[in-house]
């Protein structure tokens, strides 16, 4: 009579495991207490690979060379040793061992940047069954509060002026002023450049397809000049449709060491540059301003 009704059924069995408890001495409650197998807990220099294979190149080239410091100073140890104590040591430790470079902020970003790729790393391990969410140590890290922007748009003087000293020096002021001019128009970031290839062009519409962070891609218009300097420069430096676009007279695809080396450069004939941490992402600022 109770075959056709599950509900009676289930009933039926909870009741028969209960009394099956009983004879054994045992409760639910003492079954609740057991815990579960886990998946061994794998060391820093195990995981840290699995997660960075497994990860979008914008998401690598953010984080590696973090990964990289937490596998030089806990390689050895298990994903589940470290204490939210231990990571603001290790905040510590980087802060005062950040290279210095020309923006700077006393190491306040390689701290925020730190507790990021940390936070990324743990929620891998959650979801892979790893560790607990309740045993995450990095959510338990405030990051540092970020200060405030210094960047503004840098004056069409003092833009002009950065053009011509790029054309003046350097062993590549074609490709310098390019960097510029596309930045200039375009607002895009240094990712942004350095993905565009041959094919992101569309010459009949005067429009470049950029891929910049956090995987967003957008059609963004350029002048017929700018268009023309592009695809004559993939040209006469032999970039494949697929490859990278931007690259050195040799053929070589450049890298943001480029954009270094431009910078320092033009600090090092225009000292205001240098003083004020002038970079790539300023020039952002000038359609917005």
């Amino acid at each position: 009579m109770t075959a056709g009704n599950p509900d009676v059924s289930r009933q039926a069995a909870v009741d028969a495991a209960l009394v099956l408890l009983e004879r054994m001495g045992l409760s639910p409650a003492d079954l609740a207490g057991v815990p579960h197998a886990r998946r061994p807990v794998p060391t820093f220099a195990e995981y840290v690979p699995v997660v960075s294979a497994a990860v979008s190149d914008g998401t690598r080239r953010a984080y590696g060379s973090y990964w990289n410091r937490v596998i030089e100073q806990w390689g050895g140890r298990r994903l589940d040793e470290p204490t939210p104590s231990e990571i603001r040591q290790l905040m510590a430790f980087i802060k005062t061992h950040v290279v210095t470079r020309r923006n700077a902020r006393g190491g306040r970003s390689a701290q925020e940047h730190l507790v990021a790729a940390l936070r990324c790393l743990y929620q891998r391990a959650v979801e892979d069954g790893l560790i607990a969410e309740a045993d995450n140590p990095a959510r338990k890290v405030a990051k540092p509060r970020r200060l405030p922007s210094t960047r503004r748009a840098v004056p069409d003087t003092r833009l002009a002026q950065i053009n011509q000293t790029a054309a003046a020096t350097g062993d590549d002021p074609e490709l310098d002023t390019l960097l510029l001019r596309l930045h200039t128009e375009t607002a895009c970031r240094r990712g942004g450049a350095l993905a565009l290839r041959p094919q992101d062009l569309d010459p009949d519409q005067s429009l470049i397809r950029l891929r910049e962070k956090g995987e967003t891609v957008r059609w963004q218009p350029v002048s017929p000049t700018l268009m023309g300097r592009l695809i004559e420069h993939g040209r006469q430096r032999h970039a494949p449709p697929g490859g990278q676009l931007l690259r050195y007279a040799d053929g070589r695809p450049i890298t943001s060491r480029r954009y270094d080396h431009l910078w320092t450069r033009l600090g090092r004939h225009l000292p205001w540059v240098a003083t004020q941490g002038i970079s790539s992402h300023w020039i952002r600022h000038i359609l917005s301003a």
